[in-house]
């Protein structure tokens, strides 16, 4: 398991599940609606990585990059099939900020957007394996 779990804000959370999972292979740990039926708190798996989905209801003031026009994290994920799973984020609409190539530090991968803005970086390099 990870000890760092980004924590991301969707004004729509519950379709950032469904796109998350249907784009990049992400698998739904929980989610807990609040009274409402609004998503307060979901945790999703990729390997052995977990992220945070939510909306503001904690009251920290995170928002949304779409609110913010743009976002300071680009989120990196280790794929094995990269050529594969480019061509599944592809076909789930993910905007491609960096279509898939090879690198100069022997990583092969892609950048893409999804839909509320929040950037994704899916590739081949393996933090602390070089």
């Amino acid at each position: 398991m990870t000890n760092i779990v980004p924590n991301l804000h969707y004004r729509d959370p519950r379709a950032a599940l469904t796109w998350l999972a249907a784009a990049f292979g992400f698998e739904e740990v929980i989610v807990v609606d609040g009274d409402d039926g609004a998503i307060v708190h979901a945790e999703l798996r990729f390997g052995d990585g977990f992220v945070f989905v939510g909306d503001d209801r904690g009251g920290l003031g995170m928002r949304s990059p779409r609110d913010l026009g743009g976002t300071s994290v680009d989120l990196c994920l280790y794929v094995r099939e990269v050529d594969a799973h480019y061509a599944r984020a592809v076909a789930a609409g993910a905007e491609v900020v960096h279509a898939i190539a090879d690198t100069s530090y022997g990583s092969r991968g892609y950048t893409v957007r999804d839909p509320e803005g929040h950037l994704w970086t899916f590739g081949t390099y393996r933090p602390g394996q070089g």
